[in-house]
């Protein structure tokens, strides 16, 4: 009953510390809920001109943003790609009000709802998306995490 495959890179400066196993058991627990396998998710750490950058270069979208997210599944279950402004993630926990890691966690779990397919784009989708990632965060703190 293993889990998916899950890689952290890229900057390692000022990231929060999060139990790998316990993050991979919830992202199982939600993509068993919705019927669908993750296999492998790699979530890659930047500043935001890095991801301005690929935010340009793959998107055609010029603005900074936390997370972007490239689902590269295969039909034997889902594949993610994501690339991840750590600016954007501390500039946006304090917009909000919230700890660096609370926002981190919420990033890397919104990716991953993404490829469950989670919605953003009307309010009634980023609700819905925010309770998933809610919902996330939650279970992750019940581990204990």
């Amino acid at each position: 009953m293993n889990g998916p495959k899950i890689y952290f890179s890229g900057k390692r400066k000022n990231w929060p510390v999060i139990k790998k196993h316990c993050f991979a058991s919830v992202i199982k627990s939600v993509s068993t809920e919705k019927k669908r396998v993750f296999r492998s998710l790699q979530y890659v750490f930047m500043d935001d001109a890095s991801l301005l950058k690929i935010n340009q270069q793959f998107l055609n979208h010029n603005n900074y943003t936390d997370i972007i997210t490239f689902d590269l599944s295969e039909n034997k279950g889902i594949i993610g790609e994501f690339y991840i402004s750590l600016d954007r993630v501390k500039e946006n926990a304090a917009l909000f009000g919230v700890t660096y890691k609370e926002e981190f966690l919420r990033v890397l779990f919104h990716g991953a709802l993404h490829l469950l397919g989670y919605k953003d784009k009307t309010a009634k989708d980023k609700q819905a998306m925010r309770e998933a990632e809610t919902y996330c965060i939650n279970l992750y703190l019940e581990k204990g995490a």
